[in-house]
């Protein structure tokens, strides 16, 4: 079994920057694709980033493509996500997911195996 343990959210004002982590436990893995989703209340989740094994592949989506940079270490089964310029509507419970065995960064949330618990972003006016 595989767990992920996201960290790094809080409250921050419109134009300010967070940075997301997610590590993952367990059983070892290779050739696995990370990604971020974010879910607002009343709306279903969301792509927002992925990252192909090798980090040579990334994927955004339009709303946060040019803010928002993931990244990731192997050596530490982790993934990450720098968020900058921030505006409310970035308001959500973040998600890190995993796709084993991965090799395109695929923006759907059913191609994902594993998922952290979530942590909350929120993005004052």
């Amino acid at each position: 079994q595989v767990q992920l343990v996201e960290s790094g959210g809080g409250l921050v004002q419109a134009g300010g920057s967070l940075s997301l982590s997610c590590t993952a436990s367990g059983r070892p893995m290779s050739s696995y694709v990370m990604g971020w989703f974010r879910q607002a209340p009343g709306l279903e989740r969301e792509f927002v980033a992925a990252i192909s094994w090798n980090g040579g592949n990334t994927n955004y989506s339009d709303p946060v493509k040019d803010r928002f940079a993931i990244s990731r270490d192997n050596a530490k089964n982790a993934v990450y996500l720098q968020m900058n310029s921030l505006k409310p509507e970035d308001t959500a419970v973040y998600y890190c997911a995993v796709d084993w065995p991965g090799l395109l960064t695929t923006t759907r949330p059913e191609d994902y195996d594993y998922w952290g618990q979530g942590t909350q972003v929120t993005v004052s006016s």
